[in-house]
């Protein structure tokens, strides 16, 4: 079918000047186009396709050149409203928009929208907060195969004027693997369903030699993304390099796996039971786990440096194999229990030994080194340890001193690590990381202090932007950085705040 954008302007009172703007730069503004004016609108050929984009508008002006796009200044009165469209030009597109009426197609898209959030089971206090992250989830999905990206975006700076600017328009396993538990968590099923059957078949086409996955693919499964910097782009604020790709693709980030068997681990049950065929694929990686993990990787944040021994990642490792234990028992799989459960046991038994920092008193990034990272403020949410357990009440409570005090917090809101601490492998600074707060959140009400669970929360809610949308993370100013909507972020508030919420059932607040 023809994909198409339709914009629609109306005015409700008095008189309002306006200007519409087209300019599209095709292949990245690497690729010239010709312009062409015509009654209803303009045509946009670029150089190096066949591919024709089409203008058309009904705005009662004519539309005028400008550089190699087109502009028009007009007035709508009370009452009044003009559209615009842009579309591919072909037959089918020009044939749509002639038997269409703009109010039908519009109807259309609000009753699927209805009908597609009717799904959702959430019905506790912050049913619309719940309800416009599912729905940037849900765009985040490409349908035709059901892989889910980390953001829509490229190259919006996690730093204005920095170098921190990436490609997250790919499939991280790990984000996706944590979107499929938000969707499973509020009855999106379908959804998880659709990841689940674009990972099967990732995990089938894997290579035999080497790492088993890699941390990210493309939306149809293409593997390699190379990462190119377009140097001819401003950037956002002139924050440069503008990137394309991602050369994360070729990291090791051991981590993944964990992330990965959970989510599979949730869907099978609260979704549908999987294959025998995905079961054996998880038994090699499994297997290779058991041989590979006390190998250093760049873990969750992707340290453009140099590898470590993560806590993080050794968490995560440990969750893959009690998943895959609790999978086998669940559904009597074949499974060699005797060394998952061995090579389980001896990676707990590491981390509490080398991931604790007895002087900082609290679960550090890295063996051997006594940097915070707020990564670590997920082992009471995936059971690693009891949220009360005196070791993760430490950690929260380091995490929650200031920046400028040894701890990551600024205000209530968190940085992901101390980059000055952490050296990372580039020059340039950060916001805090909205995750990680709203990590600190689940974190807080899983232990029991619901009271400034709470407080952090409702300040979180004011980040958002007038759409109910968040960026990777935020500024000292409360400026939206990073690439935008982030999955990472609306997957996160959706756990921390279905937990939050089933905690303050019943629960009376201190006086």
């Amino acid at each position: 079918p023809a994909t198409m954008l339709i914009r629609v302007v109306s005015v409700l009172q008095g008189d309002v000047q306006l200007k519409m703007h087209c300019l599209p730069a095709f292949d990245y503004a690497r690729d010239k186009h010709t312009l062409e004016l015509v009654d209803d609108g303009a045509i946009f050929t670029p150089s190096d396709s066949e591919m024709q984009m089409r203008l058309f508008t009904d705005i009662d002006s004519d539309l005028s050149a400008e550089y190699t796009g087109v502009t028009a200044e007009f007035t709508l009165s009370e009452d009044t409203s003009a559209y615009v469209i842009f579309c591919e030009d072909h037959a089918e597109a020009n044939k749509m928009l002639e038997d269409a009426d703009l109010d039908t197609l519009f109807e259309k898209t609000v009753s699927y929208w209805q009908q597609w959030l009717s799904q959702c089971t959430y019905e506790g206090r912050w049913r619309e907060v719940i309800y416009r992250s599912a729905l940037a989830l849900k765009l985040m999905t490409f349908e035709p195969t059901g892989a889910i990206i980390a953001s829509p975006t490229t190259s919006l700076p996690e730093g204005i004027g920095g170098e921190r600017n990436w490609d997250y328009r790919y499939v991280w396993l790990r984000d996706a693997a944590f979107t499929v538990y938000a969707f499973l968590r509020i009855g999106f099923t379908q959804e998880a369903e659709a990841f689940i059957g674009w990972l099967s078949t990732i995990c089938y086409n894997s290579g035999e030699d080497g790492v088993p996955l890699q941390p990210m693919y493309g939306i149809d499964g293409r593997e390699e993304l190379e990462e190119i910097s377009l140097d001819h782009l401003s950037g956002y604020k002139d924050s440069q390099p503008v990137r394309i790709g991602n050369g994360a693709y070729e990291q090791v980030q051991m981590d993944v796996f964990g992330e990965l068997i959970d989510g599979i681990y949730l869907y099978n049950k609260y979704g549908s039971f999987i294959s025998h065929q995905l079961w054996d694929k998880l038994r090699d990686i499994a297997e290779w786990i058991c041989d590979n993990w006390q190998k250093e990787d760049l873990s969750i944040w992707e340290i453009r440096d140099t590898k470590g021994k993560f806590t993080y990642s050794r968490v995560m490792l440990w969750v893959a194999l009690d998943r895959m234990l609790r999978l086998a028992n669940k559904r009597s799989f074949p499974a060699n229990r005797d060394r998952w459960e061995k090579v389980r046991d001896q990676i707990y038994d590491e981390i509490m030994q080398s991931g604790w920092h007895e002087e900082r008193q609290a679960f550090v990034q890295r063996y051997d080194e006594d940097a915070l990272d707020a990564a670590n403020l997920i082992m009471p949410l995936v059971f690693f340890v009891a949220p009360n357990d005196p070791r993760m009440l430490k950690t929260i409570e380091a995490i929650r001193k200031p920046i400028d005090n040894g701890g990551l917090s600024f205000g209530n809101m968190v940085y992901r690590y101390n980059v000055k601490e952490s050296p990372d492998g580039l020059d340039s600074e950060e916001g805090m990381f909205n995750m990680c707060t709203f990590w600190l959140i689940e974190a807080l009400t899983r232990s029991q202090q619901i009271d400034d669970a709470r407080i952090i929360f409702e300040q979180m809610l004011t980040n958002a932007n007038h759409l109910g949308l968040y960026a990777e993370q935020v500024g000292h100013r409360g400026e939206a950085l990073g690439n935008f909507p982030q999955a990472f972020t609306h997957l996160s508030l959706i756990s921390a705040t279905f937990n939050l919420d089933r905690a303050l059932g019943g629960y009376q607040p201190r006086i």
